[in-house]
């Protein structure tokens, strides 16, 4: 049996890295390929950035659903104040209304009107309620606003006397009022 040369040295280089404590160091010669360690490390740290970028991915999505949901949901109860501030008829908007909106939601709202100090201006509180088929409990914004409607005068006489006090306030203001003692 004939022992090479080149396989006495690769043999040598073999057990002096041993010896100096290099254990796993192959020889030199040989066919260099990663082992089955060295894979399952690099196909685990492969995976942990699949998974943290398809999170990140599925966040931006879902943001995208939210930011998209409330440009809706706006635009709704957006529709629904424009037909308060739109309707003369004081009865009508003290009955409500709803309306079918887009995706299958429903909005619903009414007011409360009430006088204010100053002639035919009203204090109206809106409240609307959007409900969708996916969700539970509906969407609910309520706002407070003051409206100039001479039509929805219900008493003549006490816009009568609402005028009759703003104008004496005027005038005293103006300083134009003789003022009783």
């Amino acid at each position: 049996m004939s022992i090479s040369r080149a396989h006495l040295v690769g043999h040598e280089i073999a057990r002096s890295s041993a010896a100096r404590g290099l254990i796993g160091v192959r020889p030199m010669g040989r066919c260099r390929a990663f082992t089955l360690i060295e894979v399952m490390v690099a196909l685990v740290i492969f995976a942990m950035v699949v998974v943290v970028l398809g999170s990140a991915y599925l966040n931006v999505l879902t943001g995208y659903e939210v930011v998209k949901r409330g440009t809706l949901v706006g635009e709704d109860f957006a529709f629904a104040r424009q037909q308060v501030l739109t309707e003369p008829d004081r009865k009508k908007l003290e009955e409500g209304g709803e309306f079918e909106a887009v995706g299958g939601r429903r909005a619903k709202w009414r007011v409360e009107i009430e006088s204010s100090v100053v002639a035919d201006v009203f204090k109206v509180i809106f409240t609307c309620e959007i409900t969708e088929p996916a969700k539970s409990e509906p969407d609910r914004q309520v706002e407070t606003f003051m409206v100039l409607r001479p039509t929805w005068v219900i008493d003549a006489a006490e816009r009568g006397k609402l005028k009759a006090d703003a104008k004496t306030r005027i005038l005293e203001l103006q300083g134009k009022l003789n003022k009783a003692p």
